[in-house]
């Protein structure tokens, strides 16, 4: 717009000067020498125009530079933030797997230390009944012994002064046994889970619920029944032994942690609102513990709020 207007003032002064020439009385000489001033002011008006013209071209092409180099360096800053992005999402993934991994194995270790407790309960327990066969030892030792007997001889020998035989319709035998004592089977189950023997520990703790159902450990075994169950992805059997836990055993510390669990059942078996509702009992219910804490992260990986 600025070129245009100076052209158009040069023009309207050459005219000017034409019209002067034309029309007034000034000589001749003084007509050409402003002629030529005039064609020399045009001829500069336009070498201007020119070279702005030629500042106005180089600079829309350092500014389309400017501007790819911009664009190039935003499509740089995506692809980065990208990258970033998806090795936040793994490392996401990745720890909490190493978190599921992590609480198993703190739960394998508390269970230990219940089972090593209970172990000391019933030694102590043992040693006090040992105490006390000994004091009855002494007691007997000390009173006097009682006088012979001049009776008959005791009916427990037979005519020949042997023990009588049992005749074959006697006592039936005893029905089979468990196959180990509590402590045994137990400790040989939850050793078969730590080494991945899962359809032996399997077997190993449905025998202590068989034999042992009513002892301290029967929670621990039932909840680990859902744990196999659970790593082999076998969803519906693990949460049906979860359910055995909660409603069998009420008062169990492994009750937080059946809860949790099953609510990761149901949402691996597509019951989003049952997972959500059973978690956020959990978070309700069990504040500031470990089950509280992953059942939050669930939640939120589940795009659901925790309240």
């Amino acid at each position: 717009m600025r070129v245009r207007w100076i052209v158009f003032f040069g023009a309207a002064m050459l005219a000017g000067a034409l019209g002067g020439t034309l029309f007034g009385p000034a000589p001749a000489g003084a007509v050409a020498r402003e002629i030529i001033e005039l064609q020399n002011d045009v001829t500069q008006l336009l070498q201007g125009q020119q070279n702005l013209q030629t500042e106005i071209t180089q600079n829309s092409a350092v500014q389309r530079t400017l501007i790819e180099q911009s664009l190039d360096s935003v499509n740089k800053l995506n692809a980065s933030m990208s990258a970033v992005q998806k090795t936040t999402q793994d490392f996401s993934a990745a720890s909490g797997a190493r978190l599921d991994t992590m609480g198993t194995q703190v739960q394998g270790l508390s269970d230990n230390v219940s089972d090593l407790q209970a172990r000391l309960g019933k030694l102590d327990q043992k040693l006090t009944d040992i105490q006390n066969t000994l004091q009855n030892v002494d007691s007997k030792l000390a009173s006097p012994a009682p006088p012979p007997s001049s009776g008959p001889p005791s009916t427990m020998n037979g005519p020949s002064g042997t023990m009588p035989t049992i005749p074959p319709g006697g006592p039936a035998a005893s029905a089979a046994g468990p196959p180990a004592s509590a402590d045994v089977l137990y400790s040989n189950a939850l050793r078969d889970v730590n080494g991945k023997h899962n359809e032996l520990a399997t077997q190993e703790f449905q025998d202590y619920l068989r034999y042992y159902g009513d002892t301290d450990l029967a929670s621990n075994a039932q909840f680990y029944l859902g744990e196999i169950a659970y790593n082999q992805n076998q969803f519906q059997a693990a949460l049906d032994a979860y359910n055995k836990v909660i409603e069998n055993y009420p008062k169990s510390f492994k009750t937080a942690s059946a809860r949790m669990k099953k609510g990761f059942c149901l949402a691996e078996l597509g019951q989003k609102a049952s997972a959500v509702r059973e978690l956020r009992a959990v978070v309700r219910l069990y504040p500031g513990t470990d089950e509280a804490r992953r059942s939050s992260a669930k939640l939120k990986e589940m795009g659901a709020t925790v309240g």
